[in-house]
């Protein structure tokens, strides 16, 4: 793809903003508190463009516009569809999560459940951070190579240097600012898109006319199950997730992450359809002869919504698309690398390693796990370990199937004990590895789409099981006290 220097311009300025909105936010920071939960203070327009821009990466951007191209049609919304119902329900658990007053999800598991429960999850909850965030830099540097004609690796070291440098200087508060951008950047450069697109094709009724008349069927590529699966699936990752749930440990009050969640809610519901319609349009210009297959040849099938842009858009509108197009992946990055280091600072260094440490210490340890984090993720992106990286991505299901219900039941039931959470962590996780790794996700001769769900039923079985059998000394949702 030609790339034209205004598109360049606009993407520079971009990242130059980003830089200084974490030195910006650097300012604001004056204990741990402030660094991993942006001080309690986030109100519910700031939460909600937080984590919707968390969520909503390349998968929701590129990956919609290509479903929607290729054999989902307009059912590729619901790729995003079911986050914003994953956030509708959370909205009924958001009061209980900020008033845990905890600052990562292993923190809630040791003063509810005791120390062995805290350091199991931290283990397994860091692991996939860093396999996360290196997923997210390969996705953030391939769409800056392909859009500005760079080499991949000059890229992967602009995406490293420009997401950890304003992640590291500002905590949370600095994700969160730089979010809010990113994810209305996103919403705003696709929507302009839309009329840009429809003129290439002629309008709307010429874009129906060119497209199979099941493109419009909401069901043609996720069936109900797959659907009512996947916001199984969102709802259990978001609330053990820590890249997610630290927003809302980061909310002002109760009222403020209820509300928060529900804006989010209705940004992703917003958002959908927007890169479904975009790629329907691809698809008809494609059917009209306007594009060839030849020329999604050198980039894929995956940047067919940056070739849309590049063939169909001005140049300054192109540029905010594309900026908005890396905002996605990157504000998903920033949050993976933050939650690696506040899990590792606040859940191991500051419990095992370095008790006394103070809050200014503990921030510092977060900072530099970080950075750490983040060079590792860049290496194994140039070096493509793929092993490697498949074992930590498969943590990310394996980390929520054993832990979500002593997470969730943990905040309204009093007999949840340490045995219990325990037996949870690891019955749903041998179940995971035996659909994933085993089986190839059959269980008994049916082809699961999401292995996490039996996961989650088997987990909540041994819970509350061994939870009766073992029941704790103390019967209380009152977490022990710890000190800041």
């Amino acid at each position: 793809m030609q790339v034209n220097m205004t598109v360049t311009v606009i993407v520079v300025l971009y990242l130059l903003v980003m830089l200084f909105i974490g030195w910006y936010s650097s300012k604001k920071i004056t204990s741990n508190t402030d660094f991993m939960v942006a001080g309690r203070r986030l109100g519910p327009f700031l939460m909600a463009g937080t984590l919707a821009a968390t969520e909503i990466g390349g998968g929701s951007s590129l990956g919609v516009v290509q479903q929607g191209m290729q054999n989902h049609g307009i059912s590729s919304a619901w790729y995003i569809l079911t986050m914003g119902i994953a956030f509708v329900i959370l909205t009924f658990l958001a009061p209980k999560f900020r008033a845990a007053t905890v600052k990562t999800v292993p923190e809630y598991f040791r003063r509810r459940y005791g120390k062995g429960s805290g350091l199991v999850t931290a283990i397994i909850m860091l692991i996939p951070l860093i396999g996360l965030t290196e997923g997210q830099f390969v996705a953030s540097a391939t769409i800056l190579s392909t859009m500005l004609g760079i080499g991949f690796k000059p890229a992967i070291l602009i995406v490293t240097v420009v997401v950890t440098a304003y992640s590291v200087m500002g905590g949370l508060w600095s994700v969160t600012l730089t979010d809010f951008v990113q994810v209305f950047l996103i919403i705003i450069g696709m929507i302009i898109a839309v009329p840009f697109a429809l003129n290439t094709a002629g309008g709307w009724e010429s874009v129906v006319a060119n497209v199979p008349p099941e493109t419009f069927d909401m069901f043609k590529g996720y069936s109900p199950m797959a659907v009512i699966s996947l916001v199984i699936m969102y709802v259990a990752t978001f609330t053990v997730g820590q890249e997610a749930v630290s927003r809302y440990y980061a909310a002002r009050d109760g009222k403020a992450a209820k509300q928060g969640s529900v804006l989010a809610a209705i940004i992703n519901f917003v958002f959908a359809f927007i890169p479904a319609i975009l790629g329907i349009i691809t698809l008809a210009l494609i059917n009209m002869g306007v594009f060839s297959s030849a020329e999604f040849d050198a980039v894929g099938a995956r940047y067919a919504l940056p070739v849309l842009a590049i063939r169909t858009m001005p140049a300054i509108i192109c540029g905010l698309l594309f900026a908005g197009i890396i905002s996605a992946t990157m504000s998903s990055s920033d949050s993976d690398l933050l939650g690696a280091g506040s899990i590792f600072a606040n859940d191991i260094y500051h419990v095992y390693i370095k008790p006394e440490a103070d809050s200014k210490e503990i921030m510092r340890v977060t900072q530099i796990t970080m950075v750490i984090v983040s060079v590792i993720a860049a290496a194994a992106a140039l070096f493509n370990p793929a092993s490697l990286i498949a074992i930590l991505t498969f943590c990310f299901t394996l980390r929520a199937a054993g832990t979500f219900f002593p997470y969730v039941l943990g905040h309204y039931w009093k007999g949840g004990s340490w045995q219990g959470t325990i037996a949870s962590v690891i019955a749903g996780s041998i179940v995971v590895v035996y659909l994933e790794k085993i089986s190839g996700g059959v269980l008994f001769g049916m082809k699961l789409s999401q292995p996490i769900i039996p996961g989650l039923i088997v987990g909540l079985i041994f819970f509350l099981i061994f939870s009766k059998i073992f029941p704790p000394k103390e019967f209380t949702t009152e977490l022990a006290p710890e000190e800041d």
